[in-house]
């Protein structure tokens, strides 16, 4: 392999391992946040104790998770000038800004203040403590803007200009990069896919344990003195978390329905290679098909539409996504392909100065399937929201093996379904690593052209020494959370003589 291609696989590995913490740190610091907001403002002793002993809980995962997303995130920054030095030379006047503001602004409110909540518990007053975690709520956030900010000038690039001189891109106005009309589209679909991921991890702690406890109760007898305390567990600790899970994730389905339909809109307009690559509409259609089932040859890994068949197609879905209207004509691969080699050139100079025919279709099969494995895999959590729903209706509780089993399995669900969506945003921009703004294509750079030229082998012991790291990172990830969500929660305890629940103390409450 060339080492454009090492240095893809090696961005592309680390950047879909280290995602697969960014949603949860995202998503889990918000719903901690409200969960500690019921505590604070309960009136009901029981149900305080109940919020602060979640809050505490799933505070301590949270720990874990923002932990291993600070080691496996600053490996990103230095690919940029190992990996990609002519990609960091030519945009990084612009690209660098919002990079900055993440440093600067979010993650100084995430690291700060989360270590003001971690040390702040019974020390700080009981309304400012609040406030440390919603702090840390809102820099997680802000940290997902900057980053989606600077992603989306590779989509779609604003506020800058090229300099002929240097051949740079230089940037002009930093609002213009920060109101991107692509990072306000995509900003609010990467947070619901945060949400998502966040919730369905609370919904399927929350009910293992509910059903753990709901059959312990039945075990020893709801009306003896343990059953009855294993079934409160169940019904008044876990069964308003599980509750709590599944209408944070009701929220975010809407809003990630919502928000992709905008941002699909607006890609068809920006990028309409990259979604007439995820349907494999290769002709130019009018009333084109929704693609459910589309098989090829080998040559569709090459970029080659001649082998594709579709199987199963909803008529005039695609065009009603692209514009809704059931009419649209939308063009197809080969068509635009045609067309980019005419404005763009047949062939392009790589950074070797050698001349290389220009491809400017994406791996059709990656694009394809990303794009479904994305909608499909969020699914699941809808299949766990109603049967968690039915299953706790009317104060009740579950001891059904086969719903806490699948509560568990359906977790990373929405982790791979956040991840095969970077996939196909990334993958489908090929062959750009800048794509050209139809309005301005000045600024434009494909792949081949921003990357180091550098040997292949420095590049294949860089890949081979970050896998085994984040290997062992992963495993180490993996044990902890799974030890810390199978303690559960701390149980309360009433003291016999003041009737006074306890609190106990988690390894960051000093």
């Amino acid at each position: 392999m060339e080492a454009l291609d090492l240095a893809r696989w090696q961005f592309g590995i680390t950047t879909v391992y280290h995602f697969l913490f960014v949603p949860l740190t995202i998503g889990l610091s918000l719903l901690v946040a409200v969960m500690q907001t019921f505590s604070v403002f309960a009136k009901d002793p029981d149900r305080k104790d109940a919020w602060t002993r979640m809050t505490k809980f799933f505070g301590s995962l949270l720990v874990l998770n923002f932990a291993i997303g600070i080691a496996t995130g600053i490996v990103q920054e230095f690919q940029f000038g190992l990996n990609w030095s002519e990609y960091a030379r030519y945009v990084g006047d612009v690209f660098g800004a919002p990079l900055a503001l993440e440093g600067l602004i979010a993650f100084f409110l995430e690291s700060v203040f989360l270590g003001l909540w971690i040390f702040g518990w019974n020390k700080l007053p009981e309304k400012i403590h609040l406030l440390t975690i919603w702090a840390v709520a809102l820099g997680t956030t802000c940290s997902a803007y900057f980053i989606v900010a600077a992603n989306s000038f590779m989509q779609h690039p604003v506020g800058a200009t090229l300099n002929p001189e240097t051949g740079r891109a230089e940037l002009d106005s930093l609002w213009a990069v920060l109101t991107n009309v692509t990072t306000l589209a995509a900003f609010p679909h990467v947070i619901a896919g945060a949400w998502l991921v966040a919730a369905a991890f609370v919904t399927g702690i929350a009910s293992w344990h509910m059903v753990k406890h709901h059959r312990a109760a039945d075990d020893v007898g709801r009306d003896t003195g343990e059953g009855s305390r294993q079934h409160e567990l169940a019904r008044g600790l876990y069964r308003p978390t599980v509750r709590f899970g599944v209408l944070a994730m009701v929220l975010a389905a809407i809003a990630l329905v919502v928000s992709g339909d905008q941002q699909a809109q607006i890609m068809f307009k920006q990028q309409p290679m990259k979604m007439a690559s995820a349907e494999a509409l290769c002709e130019t259609e009018t009333g084109a098909s929704f693609s459910i089932l589309t098989v090829g040859g080998p040559d569709a890994f090459a970029q080659d539409c001649s082998s594709i068949t579709h199987l199963i197609e909803v008529p005039y879905v695609t065009s009603f996504l692209a514009t809704h209207t059931f009419d649209a004509t939308l063009q197809g691969v080969d068509e635009l392909n045609a067309q980019a080699q005419e404005e763009f050139g047949s062939t392009v100079t790589d950074i070797h100065g050698n001349q290389v025919t220009a491809e400017y279709r994406p791996n059709l099969f990656v694009t394809y399937w990303s794009f479904r494995l994305m909608m499909g895999l969020a699914a699941f959590s809808g299949v766990v929201a109603l049967w968690a729903l039915w299953a706790t209706r009317k104060g009740r509780t579950t001891g059904s093996r086969a719903f806490q089993w699948f509560t568990v399995l359906a977790i990373p669900m929405p982790f791979f379904a956040n991840s095969a969506g970077w996939v196909f945003t990334e993958m489908g921009r090929q062959p750009w690593v800048v794509h050209p703004n139809p309005d301005d294509p000045t600024v434009r750079l494909m792949t081949l052209q921003g990357v180091s030229s550098h040997p292949a082998g420095w590049v294949v012991a860089s890949l081979i020494a970050f896998t085994l790291v984040y290997g062992v990172l992963a495993v180490v990830w993996f044990l902890l959370i799974r030890r810390t969500a199978l303690q559960g929660a701390p149980l309360p305890h009433r003291d016999p003589d003041t009737g006074q629940l306890d609190t106990p103390v988690l390894s960051f409450d000093y």
